[in-house]
């Protein structure tokens, strides 16, 4: 797991740690020193923490004129016990809401589990951000953990996509792609 880095390549247009506006702003990170881990396995150091033990994301993108922005995820996503879906809104994404951030592309192809424990948070997400038009898109997560999601009927608050080639956009044409295949969906 300590080999698995965030997507590095939008760094030119966005970095977070720059970004007085982020939750993130300010952050040092080290390129030799592994000190967080996700069941005693090393991440690398350049994911952020978020409150969560078992789950580290990094923003890669906040737009505020066009009022999305593309988080990448590592690790397990756990409500039941971390109530990880509570910490992200909370510690994140609340904080870009309030910004004017009303897409939120979630990026979770390194997450490898998902364990459930109530749709409170979905639902309040899902009701924030489609008062203002907007809406949040889980980006090729693994079919396993896509089960478990789609068991808890979670799917109805959040999209579930699959954009396997995502890396060869630039984060505008991204999000345009995503948008129009959610406005098909919408009519």
């Amino acid at each position: 797991m300590q080999d698995i880095e965030p997507f590095y390549n939008w760094r030119h247009i966005y970095i977070s740690e720059e970004d007085e506006r982020s939750p993130f702003y300010g952050r040092e990170y080290s390129e030799f020193e592994f000190s967080q881990t996700i069941y005693n396995y090393y991440i690398h150091p350049q994911w952020d923490d978020f409150g969560s033990r078992t789950l580290y994301i990094k923003v890669l993108l906040a737009d505020y004129e066009e009022h999305y922005m593309i988080i990448e995820m590592i690790g397990e996503w756990n409500d039941a016990i971390e109530n990880d879906i509570m910490e992200l809104k909370r510690e994140v994404t609340d904080k870009f809401y309030a910004l004017g951030i009303n897409k939120f592309i979630l990026i979770a192809e390194n997450v490898l589990n998902f364990h459930s424990d109530g749709k409170d948070y979905y639902e309040e997400w899902y009701e924030e951000v489609s008062d203002e038009n907007g809406w949040v898109v889980v980006l090729n997560m693994p079919q396993q953990t896509q089960h478990d999601f789609i068991k808890a009927r979670l799917n109805r608050y959040l999209e579930l996509m699959q954009t396997d080639d995502w890396r060869i956009y630039r984060p505008f044409h991204l999000f345009k792609k995503l948008d129009e295949q959610i406005s098909k969906r919408l009519l």
